[in-house]
């Protein structure tokens, strides 16, 4: 059933999108739904063709095709910015028309092989959020050991493992989204750290071999060539938890230290931060405090919410892109932000 009305809904906003992309003005009709639209700020990950167990069913990847066809589409109907114009502006009054600003999460050694250079021939600016901890690939993210358990045994053992464990017995995870989304935001850091050590256990491999094995993410060497040929170098978190689980004592271990280690390994300043799995219940007061305090001057989040005035400069949401034509894109950058942005205000005014 669910299956069924997911694809009844695509086939819907495919119509949708198609539509309103053929109307002549599409850009002017949609603003309609709400002319303050002001940085439209884009999320990409894992930029390759084939996958792997350690990214299988995860969502992250973007075929290079698909990829290079967003940045065309990009350059045409945007005004691609860096992050140093955002810094510049403060409060979105210098902007150029359009302006949208390119990010990647988590490091994925494909941004060097192919997505940077792309960027670079169309003249896109980026800002790449990294994991001190996976740089050289010495470490498995738990994210994508997850997946790979996930894939090689299956979620019943999953379950089993995430029980004993967390303490959580009456969970039943029947998805890897539900285990990202709902499990690991319920539970403790010591919790999660001993959730990971049982997987490794029950994969039968050590972490040194699996994070060899998979290659999945940037080498500092690829980190520094990346800074110095342009593209922004910003903080993620140490290990990519979420930042709800954090407490004042934790502050120094996922935050500033990345934030030192990836100046270190890049020989550039990280001044923006981006929420790992993008949520804003993770942007807690504490949290936002430190991250001024620590040197960090823009936010990121992953909601796909369209920016208003309201961000004041500091705190943006970013849409993560998965579609495959340019109405699909239309409607993903300009379309649904804008829904979920006028959601949002009618939620608040009922609370």
């Amino acid at each position: 059933m669910t299956r069924h009305y997911a694809s009844h809904r695509d086939s819907a906003q495919n119509l949708a999108a198609a539509t309103l992309w053929h109307i002549t003005g599409p850009f002017r009709i949609v603003r309609l739904l709400g002319p303050q639209y002001l940085l439209r700020c884009a999320v990409f990950h894992h930029i390759a063709d084939a996958e792997s167990s350690f990214t299988r069913g995860l969502g992250v990847t973007t075929t290079r095709r698909n990829f290079e066809a967003a940045l065309k589409f990009l350059t045409k109907y945007y005004t691609p910015v860096s992050l140093q114009d955002i810094v510049a502006d403060g409060d979105g009054r210098t902007l150029p028309p359009r302006p949208l600003l390119v990010t990647f999460d988590d490091a994925y050694a494909s941004i060097a092989e192919f997505a940077a250079p792309l960027c670079r021939n169309y003249g896109v600016p980026a800002v790449l959020f990294t994991n001190a901890a996976y740089l050289d690939n010495e470490q498995l993210a738990l994210d994508n050991l997850i997946c790979h358990a996930v894939n090689v045994l299956g979620l019943d053992r999953i379950n089993a493992v995430a029980n004993a464990s967390s303490g959580i017995k009456e969970m039943k995870l029947r998805s890897m989204a539900q285990i990202f989304a709902q499990f690991l935001p319920a539970i403790s850091l010591q919790a999660r750290t001993t959730f990971r050590h049982v997987l490794t256990e029950l994969v039968e491999t050590s972490e040194h071999d699996l994070a060899a094995k998979a290659g999945l993410y940037l080498t500092r060497k690829q980190l520094r060539e990346l800074a110095a040929n342009g593209l922004e170098i910003g903080n993620h978190t140490y290990t990519h938890v979420h930042c709800r689980s954090l407490g004042q004592e934790n502050f120094f271990q996922e935050i500033d230290r990345n934030k030192a280690e990836l100046e270190a390994a890049s020989g550039r300043r990280v001044r923006s931060f981006s929420l790992p799995y993008g949520s804003a219940a993770d942007l807690t007061i504490d949290v936002a405090r430190h991250l001024r305090l620590s040197g960090h001057e823009v936010v990121f989040l992953s909601e796909s919410v369209a920016n208003s005035r309201d961000s004041g400069g500091f705190q943006f949401d970013r849409v993560s892109l998965s579609a495959n034509s340019n109405h699909l894109l239309f409607f993903e950058i300009e379309v649904l932000p804008r829904l979920r942005a006028i959601r949002n205000r009618l939620s608040r005014t009922r609370t």
